[in-house]
């Protein structure tokens, strides 16, 4: 029956890549001039770095909770994928804003601004800089294990995982891609064939062992009270993490893709493959009797040899390296990415020169030393380069989601098609937000490291962008309230109409003689665009909100222009969406509301128009 098994599942996969490679640009095509993947070729790409995390999370997390892993590492699957829907939205809400790529950075940077996008910056370079190096680290140690090689050997040979990658990048993206589908096919099958081996050799002990990790996964909610139930959930999540490292990856390589649907595509294939191998591997390798403590970075290989004899298991280990190294490649990619979009705002151009394959190369070699001078300061130690990562890892997952959080609240969902439920984002940052507090308390080492280089890109960050940011010359546009004033004293009619008005509505000529329009624009988002002499755009100032410029604006009305010289009207749109859509809205309307106490000699009107589709 075993034999039958084994036949069925490699003439599925036979099919399966028969049939994914008939189309000739199945992972790449030619776009515009440029070569960029499919949802298949960012998927692989971004399922090399994921599930590589079998060779060392199941035990890194066994090293933390114990047994009960198990069943955490299927829970934090599940809440992954969670993370996966949210992670598409960003996507969406990047291409309406013309933004392609960046992934956290680029989204924090929208949401909520220069500085904080540097945090975001440090924690995913982090993250970045950790997935190539604690893969690297496990590369040789899975792929050695059964060769016997010293330390000292070993050591070296991370160094030469590195110089390959970077070569493998400088190459080009179509060849990266290509080659990583190889490493995939061969995965694909070894994995499967290790799942079927795992399964088959279960017995009653496997069985003992899982029934204990349920009774102590369930006795972490079912004792004790409802905090300490979240808190045990917050333990068991963190210590799992790590077994789905570069999920981030999709959204960070964004700009490699046609559109933000591929990015849906890749994270369903991400679902639906890693998703599931990840928890049943790591239930199959704890539960198999083997002594954990003694296997700590050849645990998968070991576990091979048990189930598929000895040979499988130097497949298995071959497999590891192979995986492990385009997990590498995988963080390469991503960072070159990141790194690319930063030096793009900040006119650092000479950074991201391509070569005739369209590569980033200059990136790469940087990138490169970033991972050599890492293994340095470790001297290639596992256990602390997991400690480190996790807290990069989660920290981004955190700016994602807070990000997004604030995003929805205040622009609503018009402008986008696909949107999650905020109450669940709400709950999924909660958790992200606690598993961060938990790991950075835990791990010292990583939430070290994480200070450090966030505290040095946050200063360097701040004074770029005092000079270089992007905003600069859209800043430059802004009309001044001096402008509304003389426009004001203008008109020759008594009755002036000041309309507050969203950069994102259209102009109307409608009372053009004695009617002033009045826009703010965020210079991180919106470009002026008047199609009308009387219609000023006025920047948001940095630490300044809506409301602010809005007062700021008729103070200087109301001490510029007499009460007796003109009648002051001001007009604000009908607020029509719900607040539970646009809180911040429906904070702005409350504050307006109490502007006539403020402003007695002003009249304000909030006014609908049937024509305007719009409302503030």
């Amino acid at each position: 029956m075993q034999t039958v098994t084994f036949l069925v599942v490699n003439a599925a996969l036979v099919v399966i890549f028969f049939y994914l490679t008939r189309n000739k640009e199945f992972l790449s095509f030619l776009y515009n001039g440029k070569w960029i993947l499919t949802w298949l070729a960012v998927g692989i790409i971004t399922l090399m770095d994921e599930l590589t995390s079998i060779y060392y999370a199941p035990f890194e997390a066994f090293r933390f909770i114990g047994l009960k892993a198990i069943f955490y590492i299927a829970l934090t699957s599940i809440l992954i994928r969670f993370l996966s829907t949210r992670m598409v939205e960003i996507g969406e809400i990047l291409e309406k804003n013309n933004i392609r790529g960046g992934g956290v950075y680029s989204f924090s940077y929208l949401v909520l601004g220069p500085t904080f996008s540097f945090v975001a910056i440090s924690s995913i370079l982090v993250d970045y800089i950790l997935t190539a190096t604690i893969s690297t680290v496990s590369a040789v140690e899975n792929g050695t294990s059964f060769l016997g090689m010293g330390p000292e050997i070993k050591f070296f040979l991370k160094f030469g995982v590195i110089a390959i990658i970077t070569g493998l990048n400088i190459i080009g993206i179509k060849e990266n891609a290509r080659f990583t589908f190889m490493i995939f096919a061969f995965a694909a099958f070894v994995l499967m064939n290790l799942l079927v081996g795992g399964a088959a050799n279960m017995d009653s002990n496997s069985v003992s062992i899982l029934g204990l990790s349920w009774n102590n996964f369930v006795g972490d909610f079912s004792h004790g009270s409802l905090l300490a139930g979240y808190h045990n959930l917050i333990i068991g999540i963190g210590s799992c993490i790590l077994a789905y490292s570069g999920i981030e990856s999709v959204l960070q390589t964004a700009s490699l893709v046609k559109d933000w649907k591929q990015i849906r595509k890749a994270y369903l294939f991400l679902a639906v493959t890693v998703g599931i191998v990840t928890p049943l591997i790591a239930m199959f390798a704890l539960s198999s009797g083997i002594n954990l403590s003694a296997h700590e970075t050849d645990l998968i290989p070991t576990f091979a040899s048990k189930v598929n004899g000895h040979f499988f298991g130097i497949i298995v280990g071959i497999l590891a390296s192979l995986t492990l190294i385009m997990a590498v490649n995988t963080a390469m990619v991503a960072s070159a990415e990141l790194i690319e979009k930063i030096a793009e705002k900040y006119n650092y151009h000479w950074l991201i020169k391509a070569n005739k394959k369209q590569s980033l190369y200059r990136i790469h070699i940087v990138n490169a030393l970033f991972y050599s001078t890492i293994l340095i300061i470790t001297s290639g130690s596992q256990a602390v380069l997991a400690e480190m990562y996790a807290v990069g890892l989660v920290a981004s997952f955190v700016i994602n989601t807070g990000s997004l959080l604030k995003y929805r609240f205040s622009k609503g969902t018009k402008e986008i098609t696909y949107h999650t439920s905020r109450t669940g984002t709400l709950f999924l940052f909660l958790i992200l937000l606690s598993t961060l507090i938990y790991i950075m308390t835990a791990r010292p080492y990583g939430t070290t490291l994480w200070f450090i280089i966030s505290s040095v890109v946050l200063f360097l960050g701040i004074r770029i962008s005092r000079y270089r940011a992007p905003d600069i010359p859209t800043r430059r546009a802004t009309n001044n309230v001096m402008q509304i004033i003389f426009r004001i004293a203008e008109i020759e009619n008594n009755d002036v109409n000041i309309f507050f008005r969203r950069p994102l509505e259209e102009d109307t000529a409608s009372k053009v003689r004695n009617s002033i329009f009045v826009s703010f624009y965020s210079p991180r988002v919106d470009t002026p665009q008047s199609t009308l002499e009387n219609h000023f755009w006025i920047a948001i100032e940095r630490r300044h909100n809506l409301f602010d410029m809005i007062t700021a604006v008729l103070k200087t009305i109301e001490y510029e222009i007499p009460p007796d010289e003109k009648d002051i009207h001001l007009h604000f749109g009908w607020p029509l969406s719900s607040w539970m859509d646009r809180i911040s809205i429906g904070l702005m309307i409350h504050n307006i509301i109490k502007l006539p106490r403020v402003f007695p000699g002003f009249h304000f009107h909030m006014d609908y128009e049937k024509k305007n589709k719009s409302a503030v």
